[in-house]
């Protein structure tokens, strides 16, 4: 290639990223303009035209930056920060109705210029689409913020407290019997059912109980079937009517738990998924087929209160309780392998999965990577899973109605059979 063609090349590219520089612009003053939009003339301080101008200023003052002087882009850029503060100043003057977003979003609009030409377009684009939904959401976000309470804007903090700082600075390194305990993969685990949680709640928490039973039970699955379990039994004494439809929640939620465990899997260790599948999704047909069958005969009335799963998505205590819980069983698995072989992971499964299925299905995950095989880990993990839905079964007869009872123990006991019949013909 020689030098003219090489040149011609440059100086295309060159105008290429200015135009996309100016274009950037445009976007975030589309934005902006639209909104001002019923404004007369004169009224509006930055419009489509200004934005798309800033935009290609921040790409000239970063070319110019590289090619004359790198004193051009601190220069402009401070000029332009004092002509917006000034215009801005003015309208405060004659409106007394001040916001900084203008003056952010114009120092962004350049900045994106100034990238989209001296660094990378790739993440300059990405950076303005995203500036733009942002300033055209001002709406729907104040609103969310309205609708978010004390107590769960400090779950979401201590969610990225225990992912952000405390996780990155946990050693990795195996250590216990046989390399078993790894406080890095433990803590990692506690993230990810602590995050499963935290969505589930939110999930119900801002569609509200008007979206229906089979929906807030699909989501309280995520968060707690438990909770869930208790709180329809006791609905149920009271309205004994709908008990066909609290039924079909119950099963909708702790059918959940199983695509639960796939993404566990997924996750920590896919090898265990060719033989986990088919018993799960036996276990999981067994649950919703039925909720699905009392639901289209008992919809009439669908609309339930919310479940109660607590004032707090995130405590910080339970993730604790919870890591300690994961490192026990690990310990006490790891022993009894040793002193009875699969019989003793088999006995772990049962008695753990009585108070909760998540800490024994990822300890089993987790062992599977060499201190145990696959097929004690899915045979475990199955045992658990049927467990921990016979203890609910227990807790909708003891608690709920009659009727609960009837309709949701069949299908219970189905789910259980059919997931140990999928390893057996496996």
């Amino acid at each position: 290639m020689d030098e003219v063609t090489t040149q011609f090349l440059t100086n295309n590219q060159t105008t290429f990223d200015l135009a996309l520089a100016l274009l950037l612009g445009a976007l975030i003053g589309l934005q902006r303009g639209w909104k001002a939009r019923e404004r007369k003339s004169g009224e509006r301080i930055a419009g489509i035209r200004t934005y798309a101008l800033v935009g290609l200023l921040g790409g000239i003052a970063a070319l110019l930056a590289n090619e004359v002087t790198a004193w051009a882009f601190p220069v402009i850029l401070i000029s332009l920060l004092g002509v917006t503060l000034i215009a801005f100043y003015q309208r405060l003057q004659e409106t007394r109705n001040f916001s900084i977003t203008g003056t952010i979003g114009l120092i962004l609009t350049f900045c994106f210029g100034a990238i989209a030409v001296a660094v990378d377009p790739v993440p300059a684009v990405a950076a303005a689409v995203v500036t733009a939904i942002l300033l055209d959401n001002k709406t729907e976000i104040h609103a969310l913020i309205r609708k978010l309470e004390a107590h769960e804007l400090d779950a979401g903090l201590k969610l990225l407290l225990i992912t952000a700082v405390m996780l990155p600075l946990l050693p990795n390194t195996d250590m216990g019997p046989g390399g078993l305990l790894n406080p890095y993969e433990i803590w990692w685990l506690v993230v990810l059912i602590a995050s499963v949680s935290f969505v589930g709640y939110f999930a119900i928490r801002m569609a509200g109980p008007a979206k229906g039973i089979l929906f807030t039970s699909l989501f309280a699955g995520l968060s707690s079937s438990t909770a869930l379990t208790l709180h329809f039994a006791r609905q149920s004494q009271q309205a004994p009517e709908l008990s066909p439809q609290f039924a079909s929640g119950i099963l909708i939620a702790c059918g959940t738990m199983f695509p639960r465990i796939l993404v566990y899997c997924l996750l920590i260790n896919r090898q265990l998924l060719p033989s986990l599948v088919w018993p799960v999704v036996a276990m999981t047909v067994a649950l919703y087929l039925p909720a699905l069958v009392i639901w289209h005969f008992n919809r009439a009335a669908l609309a339930v209160k919310r479940p109660l799963l607590g004032k707090n998505p995130l405590d910080l205590k339970t993730a604790l309780a919870f890591g300690a819980l994961l490192t026990a069983i690990l310990f006490v698995g790891e022993l009894l392998k040793d002193w009875f072989g699969n019989t003793g992971i088999y006995v772990l499964s049962a008695t753990s999965a009585i108070a909760d299925v998540d800490a024994i299905t990822l300890s089993l995950t987790r062992m599977s990577h060499g201190s145990i095989s696959a097929d004690t880990a899915v045979l475990g993990i199955i045992i658990a899973a049927a467990v921990n839905n016979l203890v609910k079964t227990g807790l909708a007869t003891s608690i709920g109605s009659a009727p609960l009872g009837v309709r949701v123990a069949g299908p219970m006991v189905l789910s259980m059979f059919a997931g140990l019949l999928a390893i057996w013909l496996q």
